[in-house]
């Protein structure tokens, strides 16, 4: 079973991968039950935010991490995907800009995904 770490490194990678926008991972240990966290980030456009929800769902059947759901992929515009200790938040960039998940979740910290990232 991989920690949160490891599934969050997973997530990381696969969203870098397709060229994730913006990407954040906020560390919502202590501030939430559901999860340890919670990874925000978007993409261009409808194709581009569907192209990362694959990749990331694939990366994990790949390493066995439990997909619990993915909802919202049908719109396009905000999908999440539950892999239990790892939330991951796909937006287009305007619902993006309107949900602020990053200010509505400002107690938590950022955790540093600077590794697993191409500069």
């Amino acid at each position: 079973m991989k920690t949160s770490e490891e599934i969050l490194e997973v997530v990381v990678k696969a969203a870098d991968d397709k060229i994730a926008e913006e990407m954040v991972a906020l560390d919502v240990r202590g501030l939430t039950g559901i999860s340890d966290f919670f990874v925000i980030m978007q993409g261009r456009n409808e194709k581009h935010v569907q192209a990362i929800v694959d990749a990331v769902d694939e990366a994990a059947h790949k390493n066995q991490i439990v997909v619990k759901s993915i909802e919202g992929k049908d719109t396009g515009t905000w999908t999440l995907l539950d892999l239990n200790d790892v939330i991951v938040h796909v937006f287009y960039p305007s619902e993006r800009v309107h949900y602020n998940l990053e200010k509505l979740w400002s107690d938590a910290p950022l955790y540093d995904i600077s590794a697993w990232v191409n500069q």
